[in-house]
């Protein structure tokens, strides 16, 4: 009976301690997510699983074509996918299936997005804004059904919870971003 004790005892602790080593990295570090929908495809499809690294965007800004995962501007409950393409303090022009950038420093260049996309962005219309000091513009990989700064405008910086740090579903497309 006392070996049984002990065993249960020993049990108990190491859940313990596993729980205060897991919870302050899954609350703190990394946090799951589930892709909903198909405005990244063919990048990221509906019900990949993945694995959102925090940590990075406490210690730096978010980079041109990043994916990050952010709380929606219109309903904070929700979280959204979208790939980063403008910049604080850049003017964004959508026109012609193309995406064009200006930063204080230069003129607008055409944004390559060649590695990301297999076509124009479609957009009905102009799109253009000038985004504030701590303002992202982010757009879905698959921009005819993708509901993103072309609609809810730009992205505040203390919406963004973090980047798409890998895949761990499906098994098949295991890999980082």
């Amino acid at each position: 009976m006392k070996k049984l004790i002990l065993f249960i005892w020993e049990i108990i602790k190491i859940s313990i301690i596993a729980l205060i080593i897991v919870i302050p990295i899954r609350v703190f570090v990394f946090q799951p997510f589930f892709v909903s929908g198909a405005s990244m495809e063919p990048n990221f499809h509906d019900y990949d699983y993945l694995i959102v690294d925090e940590i990075s965007y406490r210690l730096g800004q978010p980079h041109r074509g990043d994916v990050i995962i952010f709380y929606s501007p219109n309903d904070t409950s929700k979280r959204l996918i979208k790939r980063v393409v403008g910049l604080p303090e850049e003017t964004i022009k959508i026109f012609d299936g193309q995406v064009f950038v200006k930063s204080e420093e230069e003129n607008f260049y055409i944004l390559d997005e060649s590695e990301y996309l297999s076509e124009k962005t479609k957009t009905a219309g102009y799109v253009e804004t000038t985004l504030g000091e701590d303002e992202y513009f982010v757009l879905g990989d698959n921009r005819n059904v993708s509901l993103d700064s072309r609609s809810f405008g730009p992205l505040k910086r203390d919406l963004i919870i973090g980047r798409s740090a890998f895949r761990l579903w499906p098994l098949s497309v295991f890999a980082g971003k």
